[in-house]
This record gives C-alpha cells, structure tokens and sequence, in this order.
C-alpha cells in the first residue's frame, strides 16, 4: 500500500471514530435505541386526501426528487370521472457519506457511517392507489451493496484471484446495460422510507393514527 493511500485511510478512520463519539455522547439513542421509537410512526402505504390528482401528484414528485432522480412515472389521471392509478420509479443512488450532509438518501447517521466505509446504493418505487375517496401511496425502498470481484484498492494484479464462473457470451452488444449485475440486495430501508411518507403526509395533513387505527398494507391493495 503506498504511503498516500495509508495516510488517506488513516485520516478517514480518524474522522469517523471523532464523529461516532461525539454522535454517541450528545445522542445516545444513535447506538442504544432505534429512531422509530422516538418518532411518529407514519403507516405505509399512507392515506391522503386530495381533490385535484394534478396536484397530488406534483406534491408526490417534488418530495421524492429531494432524494432520487426520478426514472420514469405514470401520474395518476382522472378519466371521466374516474381516477387510475399511478407509480414512479427512480434511478440507484449511491448512498450519501458523511462528507456529504446535503444529500438526504441516508435517513440516519447509522446509514451514513455505513455508505461511508463501502459501497451502498438505493432505489425508490412509490405507487399510488384511489380508494375510499382519496389516495394510498405506498413507498419501497431497495438497499443495495456493491459487489466486486476483488477489493478496489488490492495492489495484487487480476490474476491472483481465481475466477472459475463459466464464459459469458454477450449475445448483443449494443444496448442498456444491467442495472442491477454486480449488486447484493440488502432489503428495504425503512428508515428512509418513514422519511418519505413524513414529507409526503406533512404535504396533505396526514395526522399520525394509533397503532389499531387504519387497515394494514395487504387491506390497501398493495
């Protein structure tokens, strides 16, 4: 490892040792305690109620554009009285660090330390549904960890590590690549999904049920 890597990867572990102590005496919660417990507990999907679809959905799009960059969309439409649902995707996002507060994709400090020290990406898929006189949104979001052949920083060449997978013929050339190839799934992040459903209900009034009140997400048509 030459001396300017060494030196890099000491200052990053001196920086994320400083803030996880000074996180940890000022918010003991961040090791102790999960932030669902000390926060509203938005249920997902969320009901809103809204006249105008047009409106909705600029609202819905607005709220996620604050933290993806939207893929593709089918807005919800008012055909002859009669509404259809609607959904959008978003493009991966390479997990925001600890160097880099302005993006909001990692929910808690938990998350940021993690994209920090590798590699993590996420991607939203949110979906919309009339019923009962207003709109179920409901909000996934798909955690990923990249997944390298060997580590990016080794100073062994390609051929110290052995790669006995069968041949991959590429029948076509030409064209998107995968998106998902080289990815592990890690689930869902439910930290930032609550984040999502906050902003989305604060932009309709959305009070925060009890635990017994609203059906559950499989009585919503998810």
């Amino acid at each position: 490892m030459a001396a300017r890597e060494f030196f890099g990867l000491l200052a990053m572990c001196a920086v994320c040792t400083i803030y996880i102590v000074c996180a940890g005496c000022t918010h003991p919660w961040l090791i102790d305690t999960p932030p669902q417990i000390l926060t509203p507990y938005y249920p997902n999907p969320v009901f809103v109620q809204a006249r105008d679809p047009v409106i909705l959905w600029e609202n819905l799009v607005d709220v996620v554009d604050n933290y993806f960059e939207i893929a593709s969309e089918s807005p919800v439409r008012d055909l002859g009285g009669v509404a259809t649902e609607g959904g959008l995707e978003t493009r991966p996002k390479i997990g925001a660090t600890l160097l880099e507060p302005w993006h909001r994709d990692s929910a808690d400090r938990y998350s940021r330390l993690e994209a920090t020290l590798q590699t993590i990406r996420r991607r939203a898929e949110i979906r919309v549904s009339p019923r009962d006189g207003g709109y179920w949104i409901s909000v996934q979001v798909f955690k990923e960890l990249e997944d390298l052949a060997m580590p990016s920083g080794a100073a062994a060449s390609s051929a110290t590590f052995r790669n006995d997978s069968s041949l991959n013929r590429v029948e076509s050339p030409i064209g998107e690549a995968e998106t998902h190839a080289g990815w592990i799934p890690l689930g869902r992040d439910t930290a930032l999904e609550q984040r999502i459903v906050e902003e989305i209900g604060g932009r309709f009034g959305v009070v925060v049920p009890t635990a017994s009140a609203g059906p559950t997400p499989s009585q919503a048509g998810q």
